[in-house]
């Protein structure tokens, strides 16, 4: 029977999956951030994916395992600008994101300036701006 050193012996667990990325050169990070881009690049203006389908674009076979490192790369997305996280169709914070996500392009702010949120500093909503009804404003209560 032949030995093996256990460096690439065949197996198609989670650390053949992560050694093979590494073989390539290239930090699977990297891949990911490249795979949800590529993957949006693809899509129309303001569609969006799931973070599964960038770990499944860069190992078929190990994604679950790349689940947690995928929605890592978005989160660097975000910091970088470039894509925005949403939930229940919201954008949200990505440190606060718990459960399922999607990943969208930062929309054009000319084309959709309502659209995007300036964030807690930003203008307050429709609803702050509501003058009040009653007493103060001549109207019997």
């Amino acid at each position: 029977m032949e030995e093996t050193t256990g460096a690439d012996d065949g197996d198609q667990g989670s650390d053949h999956s992560r050694d093979r990325h590494r073989r390539k050169g290239r930090p699977v990070d990297t891949e990911l951030e490249s795979a949800i881009t590529g993957l949006l690049d693809r899509r129309r203006s303001g569609a969006t994916i799931c973070p599964s389908e960038a770990a499944r674009a860069v190992d078929p076979d190990g994604w679950r395992d790349l689940m947690e490192p995928a929605r890592t790369a978005a989160h660097r997305l975000v910091d970088a600008g470039r894509v925005e996280i949403l939930q229940s169709g919201r954008v949200a914070d990505p440190s606060m994101a718990k459960g399922p996500i999607r990943i969208r392009r930062v929309p054009d702010r000319a084309a959709r300036p309502a659209e995007r949120r300036a964030g807690p500093s930003g203008p307050p909503d429709r609803a702050d701006r509501r003058p009040s009804a009653g007493p103060a404003d001549g109207v019997p209560g």
